[in-house]
């Protein structure tokens, strides 16, 4: 194992997991999409056959949904911002402060994940001269600083997986005639989940059958409360 390789491991490995947090976050606010404006939709539907009404309630729901997801996404990648800033000035303080100690600490690390001494101070040394904060901050914190994460980002990413999965309910509420426009929605919105909770399981590495369960099982529950809800509203 040279020292290229295991300097390349870390940074593999990290942006790995970060582009898989993304896809998992963009599969989850899709599906949030899908289940809230479903819920909403097919419960306005059970109060009144308005295609207005449910276009507007449909487009209102969208709109708070995707914007407090987008909102909610900001503050939390902003607070991780901050902290992994933070954790990266204390680092390069560390480093300016007791360059032989953290040289030391680095070696230790690469001599824990089961490389020898030798070979451990050498490449530790080679990362140092190369850049030593770099190296510290992907080895000793996971961070890397060159992907510092963005709450922009973040938060039009969550913005935009919501809107998507809350556009198909809202078209098949609003598009079938109205004799079959629950029936078609409830299908659509089930076969939907079925993706969300298979790619979210393949995604996190998990069994594929519970979460596709869980995802219809939950979803299925809300239309029909939220639909049973409207009925007893719009009939009272």
């Amino acid at each position: 194992m040279d020292n290229e390789t295991v300097a390349g491991a870390d940074a593999d490995s990290g942006a790995l997991g970060v582009r898989l947090n993304w896809l998992r976050a963009g599969v989850l606010g899709a599906n949030d999409g899908v289940v809230s404006t479903a819920g909403l939709v097919v419960g306005v539907a059970g109060a009144t056959a308005s295609s207005t009404v449910l276009l507007a309630s449909g487009l209102a729901g969208l709109l708070a949904g995707s914007l407090s997801m987008a909102s909610g996404e900001y503050v939390s990648v902003s607070t991780q911002r901050e902290a992994e800033k933070a954790a990266l000035e204390a680092e390069r303080r560390e480093l300016a402060e007791q360059p032989v100690a953290e040289l030391a600490e680095l070696a230790g690390m690469f001599e824990a994940r089961g490389l020898t001494p030798e070979l451990a101070r050498e490449v530790a040394e080679q990362l140092t001269e190369r850049d030593a904060l770099t190296a510290h901050a992907r080895v000793e914190l996971g961070i890397d600083p060159e992907q510092i994460v963005n709450p922009w980002h973040a938060a039009w990413a969550s913005f935009a997986s919501f809107v998507v999965g809350a556009l198909l309910p809202l078209l098949a509420i609003v598009l079938p005639p109205t004799h079959v426009r629950v029936p078609v929605t409830v299908v659509a919105v089930l076969c939907a989940l079925v993706l969300t909770g298979w790619v979210g399981a393949r995604l996190g590495e998990a069994p594929v059958r519970p979460s596709v369960l869980r995802n219809v099982v939950g979803g299925g529950l809300a239309m029909a409360v939220t639909y049973a809800a409207g009925y007893l509203i719009g009939s009272g």
